[in-house]
């Protein structure tokens, strides 16, 4: 059965792997980016596919809106979450603009376009919304000594972490899917970007993210972590965020 997949950043990296799959596998494609030549790029890969292109930049109230308009419209099976920047370095040191710019397209972007989903996945009574965060949600506690430090993109990436697991706790019974891909480092051109050469450092393939991906909807898993091997350590995170939640009462605590 052909479904309607909307994927964002899909010119490069991740969100490119998703649309090249979910285009072999037959589906329609709603490919979402900023650069008009590199869409029309991806179409042109796929002349057997049925890909339609929506340039927009999630990192503005228009941009998110505009698509948001799209998804809203169509019926959308899938929808995958995937637009990022690089914007890695101390809150200090930060330009406003691109903190704001990294809010936007990695917090604003998605909870607008799966609130614009979900209405019609609802009414059909199944769909899937996949969140492309990061393993760097699970970070904060890190010591000053790990570097690079990056409060906003790590706060950002643990946003969305909750967020689909709250998420999908709300959509229980509707038939509706929400995921949390959480990949570490990745061989994309995310950190070139960055002024990083990561040439040397052991890097999984967007397309082995995409494939851990799908098989974690198969498992029923809300959280995929393609690179970790031991799922119980994500369940006793989990857990523990659980208990420590569970373990608040209204009485000043004695350490106080």
């Amino acid at each position: 059965m052909t479904k309607l997949a909307l994927v964002t950043g899909a010119t490069s990296g991740i969100g490119h792997a998703f649309a090249d799959r979910f285009a072999a596998q037959g589906h329609d494609v709603l490919a979402v980016g900023r650069d008009a030549a590199r869409l029309e790029a991806l179409v042109a890969d796929h002349p057997e596919a049925r890909i339609r292109t929506v340039v927009a930049d999630l990192s503005t109230a228009q941009g998110i809106e505009s698509v948001a308009d799209v998804a809203a419209a169509e019926p959308v099976d899938i929808l995958v979450n995937n637009a990022g920047v690089a914007h890695y370095m101390p809150l200090a040191e930060l330009p406003a603009d691109k903190a704001a710019e990294l809010v936007h397209v990695k917090v604003l972007a998605p909870t607008l376009l799966a609130r614009a989903v979900l209405g019609g996945m609802l009414e059909r009574g199944s769909g899937v919304i996949v969140n492309v965060a990061g393993m760097i949600a699970f970070s904060g506690p890190a010591p000053s000594s790990v570097m690079p430090r990056r409060a906003v993109y790590a706060g950002a990436l643990a946003e969305l972490l909750a967020f689909s697991q709250t998420l999908s706790a709300e959509l229980e019974g509707t038939g509706v899917r929400v995921q949390a891909l959480l990949p570490g480092v990745v061989a994309t051109e995310f950190h070139t970007r960055q002024g990083l050469d990561l040439s040397g450092v052991p890097r999984m393939s967007a397309q082995d993210v995409v494939t851990a991906s799908l098989r974690g909807l198969e498992l029923g898993e809300v959280a995929t972590a393609p690179g970790v091997e031991d799922a119980g350590l994500l369940d006793a995170v989990f857990a523990a965020n659980l208990a420590a939640f569970g373990g608040q009462s209204p009485q000043l605590a004695s350490r106080y």
